[in-house]
């Protein structure tokens, strides 16, 4: 995926699905907990310092793991390198479930597996293929779900 600077801090403007004051700690050896306003905005978690309209940095959540380090902390890892974790520590474990279940939600991957799976429940209650009134061709629909028409 091709992205730069400018594009990334047009995209951390937008609308955010959810953002709060989160303590971060990142993955380098000797990092502390810091806060700072996390916003989860499409596929990409935006991080910056809480006085500050610039992101720090930003994680793209693709191919990521994200596991619950404890009770009101959560971490993500990345499946290149599993062993280089960003750690989260929320207010509450109820504030930690919504980021993990928004984070998780926030990939490709599981839009594509929540369109799949759509597409084959609606295929098997009406007998048809929902993407042909679109005009999708048959290889694009394979890719898209593993079916052919």
């Amino acid at each position: 995926m091709r992205y730069n600077e400018k594009e990334l801090q047009a995209l951390s403007r937008q609308p955010a699905e959810l953002a709060a004051e989160l303590g971060m700690r990142g993955p380098k050896k000797g990092s502390v907990l810091k806060r700072r306003l996390v916003k989860l905005v499409v596929n990409f978690l935006f991080y910056f310092r809480t006085d500050e309209a610039e992101p720090v940095g930003a994680l793209l959540l693709e191919r990521c793991r994200v596991t619950q380090e404890e009770p009101s902390g959560f971490s993500i890892s990345f499946l290149e390198d599993p062993e280089r974790k960003y750690h989260f520590a929320c207010c509450s474990e109820e504030q930690c479930q919504e980021w993990m279940g928004a984070l998780r939600r926030a990939s490709y991957e599981f839009m594509r597996r929540s369109l799949i799976f759509y597409r084959n429940e609606i295929q098997k209650m009406t007998g048809k293929d929902p993407l042909e009134q679109f005009g999708i061709s048959e290889e694009a629909r394979f890719k898209l779900g593993g079916l052919k028409a």
